[in-house]
């Protein structure tokens, strides 16, 4: 399969390519900029093609459906991540939103039909019970989760008028070594792998569902692959809330020289903007549609996220 990977030099994007080359399939890694991984896997690998173009420049994709002919997308291009959207709301609208909308064009002329799109549980809004499935009221309350949500909208319109397949992953707090962000549990464990102290007066009761990456990447080639969806919204993650008090004692317990302490109360995405009630997200739908299960608990997650760390400092 020809795949047109959207944010190909992203975290999500890089990381499904290499399972996308491991198969077999070609990839077409898209983004504003190639950096040296993703050129340098390109050099030796003739099944990616590493290209330089904006989402939001319609006539340039375009070109590219044009040129390298994908049979179907993944669509991980988009400025991620809620205190991003809070600097620049129009800008994560005109990325997130109309970007979106230029991959859904571009696929419409092209007759390209499945579009798997990552969204996430920030359009959920506050939890209203300790797990959510996809039916959970979606209450977004930050630009990033309203971005995401008006996009599975518009990717329904497209199936309604014309006969687009856009499949929405919702997925939780995704973490792994490529990740370059300064959140649970990469600021944790990172503190933990370097030997430096981390004091944190606040954040031990925010619950949240950490998922590692290879688990979300298995969700998103199920979603591309299987032959007929009864749904257009599946939750991957890995059905576990986790405080972060539990997650700093996983940590420990993994890496006992670790000096990471943490009190009470929930975390903030900013001063004074605090982050939704969160929980577990439920699998269930993805487990009897896809046959998808996770393979990495927390603990799992954490060991192999600390083994790969551990590999690249060798």
């Amino acid at each position: 399969m020809r795949v047109l990977v959207t944010g190909g030099n992203g975290f999500l994007g890089f990381e499904t390519i290499l399972k996308l080359l491991a198969r077999g399939d070609t990839a077409i890694a898209l983004d504003t900029s190639i950096a040296t991984d993703l050129r340098e896997l390109a050099a030796r690998n003739a099944n990616v093609v590493a290209v330089s173009g904006d989402i939001t420049d319609l006539a340039s994709l375009v070109q590219v459906f044009k040129l390298y002919k994908p049979e179907a997308v993944l669509h991980f291009a988009a400025i991620v991540g809620v205190p991003a959207s809070l600097s620049s709301p129009s800008n994560i609208l005109r990325v997130n939103v109309q970007g979106s909308l230029n991959v859904f064009e571009a696929m419409r002329l092209f007759e390209v039909r499945r579009v798997i799109h990552m969204s996430s549980e920030e359009v959920y809004g506050d939890f209203q019970s300790a797990i959510a499935d996809e039916d959970h009221p979606q209450v977004p309350l930050m630009p990033y989760g309203i971005t995401k949500l008006a996009v599975e909208h518009f990717g329904r319109t497209y199936r309604d008028l014309h006969r687009l397949e856009c499949i929405n992953v919702r997925t939780s707090w995704v973490y792994g070594v490529r990740l370059d962000r300064p959140r649970p549990p990469m600021r944790y464990l990172n503190a933990a792998l370097q030997g430096t102290p981390l004091r944190l007066d606040v954040g031990g009761d925010t619950v949240t569902d950490y998922t590692y990456v290879d688990d979300v990447v298995d969700g998103v080639l199920r979603a591309l692959d299987h032959p007929k969806h009864n749904y257009d919204v599946y939750n991957i993650a890995s059905g576990q809330g986790v405080s972060d008090r539990e997650l700093v004692q996983h940590i420990k317990a993994l890496l006992p020289d670790a000096d990471i302490t943490i009190g009470q109360g929930r975390r903030e995405f900013a001063p004074g903007i605090r982050i939704p009630m969160k929980g577990a997200l439920s699998f269930a739908r993805a487990q009897s549609e896809l046959g998808y299960a996770p393979k990495f608990d927390i603990r799992r997650g954490l060991a192999a996220y600390i083994r790969e760390w551990q590999k690249g400092t060798r």
